[in-house]
């Protein structure tokens, strides 16, 4: 038999989801507003501070944002940093935080002191600046991903993740004639993808979002990424991003609308990440916590 909800409990229900729903519009609003201005003609941008719906929506900013080679080079430089950089991140956290989530590891007190002290100090950024510098990787995209290859924080939670994996698995592949490596990318990652999923979210939001390392180590404009891009048109409100001349004969740049259009470029292909590992993320950063 259903057992039916008092009215008391239907009306907290309701103001419960009243509240979230207003948290949402909120959260969203500000997304909404961004994309209504990119589809905004300069004109209806500098009349109202806020549009609901344009009146004439057109896609002028969009065309003239990807009118010549700079943002989409600049994309491309997002996607492949993010890429590469958080495939090279999970391999090397998983590859240490195996090891040390056995408790007969020798030293292992001792490393994980080590690993834990990077977190509270660091060199600095001048260090950092000049090792990177004497490694050659300045100028490079590998001074964006090999510097920040672990990140401590990460590799404690996936160690603990580890941990809760039962021994009984370990010890029946070693019978088997299974090696520690064998181990790690057949049973123990396949157990792990809640983890994985998680720190992946982690670790690729963090290269998309990259922009004071690209400041520090890249000085070509051609191997910028998006963040930088941004901060060009927002901030500085430099031109050459596009070509007014291929989208019309009478076109007139949008200022507005071509900021919007660019903080478009740099937030909906992240957005569109979380939709895909947003059921493992919870699960993962939970168990990763509390089992020490």
């Amino acid at each position: 038999m259903i057992k039916r909800k008092s009215v008391s409990s239907l009306i907290t229900d309701a103001v419960i989801h009243l509240i979230l729903i207003l948290f949402a519009l909120v959260t969203l609003l500000p997304f909404y507003n961004i994309l209504v201005g990119s589809l905004a003609s300069a004109r209806e941008n500098a009349l109202n501070p806020f549009i609901l719906w344009p009146k004439e929506p057109t896609l002028d900013a969009y065309r003239y944002m990807i009118s010549t080679a700079t943002m989409p080079r600049a994309l491309l430089v997002s996607i492949y940093i993010t890429v590469a950089g958080t495939a090279a991140n999970i391999a090397m956290t998983a590859l240490m935080a195996w090891p040390l989530a056995h408790k007969n590891l020798r030293r292992r007190q001792i490393l994980m002191f080590m690993i834990t002290f990077t977190m509270i100090f660091s060199g600095g950024m001048i260090p950092g600046y000049f090792i990177v510098r004497s490694t050659g990787l300045l100028n490079s995209f590998g001074a964006l991903i090999v510097p920040s290859l672990i990140n401590a924080f990460n590799l404690i939670l996936m160690k603990n993740f580890f941990q809760g994996i039962p021994l009984s698995l370990e010890e029946s592949a070693k019978l088997d004639g299974c090696n520690d490596l064998v181990i790690l990318l057949k049973i123990v990652i396949p157990l792990s993808l809640p983890a994985i999923a998680t720190f992946t979210l982690f670790y690729a939001v963090g290269h998309w979002n990259s922009f004071m390392n690209v400041i520090l180590y890249i000085n070509n404009p051609k191997k910028w990424n998006i963040q930088v891009l941004l901060r060009q048109i927002v901030i500085l409100s430099q031109g050459g991003i596009g070509d007014a001349a291929s989208v019309g004969e009478n076109f007139v740049i949008p200022p507005q609308g071509v900021k919007m259009a660019a903080i478009m470029f740099s937030t909906f292909p992240i957005l569109c990440v979380y939709p895909f590992l947003q059921k493992y993320f919870t699960k993962g950063v939970l168990v990763g916590s509390i089992k020490g």
